[in-house]
């Protein structure tokens, strides 16, 4: 399959390195979902910003070897490139320390990012890139540049404090589709002054802001995905945990190429439990794919 007949997908925002116990490895929930969403046949592109330093570099590198569109990250002389201090527990869950004052805080606007935006298809943003100024009005400037039809997923991705009700808000006003895990919901509810239990509340926030879909993620516990017309439980698929980095962004990434294709919900909601499963088994977010685990179109 050539790139003119596959969808352009993007991922806007931070992209990284993973300061991880074993060494650092490239991340960025935008950029991890970038990748998997190449994996599953799209063209994928990353928006992002990196500083120029040697981290800087060796990101490029990174993306280069991930077989990823890198020319629309750019390049700042001030900040430094950004990461990410991560422990994990005896689950294998991260714990972030999530640096400031970083290139990925500056994202720039720019007619090359306007253009990709007139052209995608799908683009994937989260909260935490939202946190500065700069990138907050790029990312805001690059969702409303983008087609009508164009899917608009918001990752919520809450870290730390960088997130308030007004950024969440906002972004499920720009967003088509969400998807947020089983913490999250909760505190998403909270922000947006919603009360009741899970189904409620994920009826709730699909009316109020006229959502497509909804992806509700539970860890080892499987997921939920919701639209109008349709719901689908998954239980999980068990695996024997290396760490759980990228997964959440794997299964996003299967959501939205599914979504693409026109897939019902039980068979997305199946093919991103095994990969983020599969993800779960090895170290780091963006890890060779089996070619049972591809669904290239």
């Amino acid at each position: 399959m050539n790139n003119a007949n596959k969808p352009t997908v993007v991922g806007l925002g931070e992209v990284l390195w993973d300061l991880l116990p074993g060494g650092k490895q490239f991340g960025g929930a935008p950029a991890n979902f970038a990748y998997h969403a190449a994996v599953q046949g799209a063209d994928a592109k990353v928006v992002s910003c990196i500083g120029r330093d040697e981290l800087g570099r060796e990101i490029l590198t990174k993306i280069d070897e991930l077989g990823l569109d890198r020319d629309t990250v750019a390049v700042d002389d001030t900040y430094p490139t950004g990461t990410v201090s991560i422990e994990l527990d005896s689950h294998g869950k991260p714990e972030y320390i999530i640096h400031t004052d970083v290139a990925w805080d500056f994202i720039p606007p720019s007619p090359e990012i306007l253009a990709l935006a007139r052209r995608t298809d799908a683009v994937c943003f989260g909260s935490l890139a939202q946190r500065s100024r700069v990138s907050r009005e790029t990312i805001r400037a690059f969702l409303g540049a983008t087609p009508s039809a164009c899917s608009r997923i918001f990752d919520v991705n809450l870290r730390q404090r960088f997130y308030d009700a007004e950024a969440v808000a906002a972004s499920l006003d720009a967003a088509t589709v969400l998807k947020l895990n089983d913490e999250e919901l909760p505190v998403v509810a909270e922000l947006l002054c919603l009360e009741g239990e899970e189904e409620a509340l994920l009826e709730m926030i699909l009316e109020r802001f006229s959502l497509t879909a909804i992806a509700l993620t539970k860890g080892s516990n499987g997921s939920v995905l919701v639209s109008p017309s349709d719901r689908s439980t998954h239980p999980g698929v068990p695996a024997k945990i290396a760490d759980t980095v990228g997964a959440g962004d794997s299964f996003t990434a299967v959501l939205v190429t599914g979504l693409l294709q026109g897939w019902d919900l039980d068979t997305i909601n199946d093919r991103a439990n095994r990969v983020a499963a599969y993800v779960c088994t090895q170290s780091g977010a963006t890890p060779p794919l089996p070619d049972e685990l591809k669904w290239e179109r």
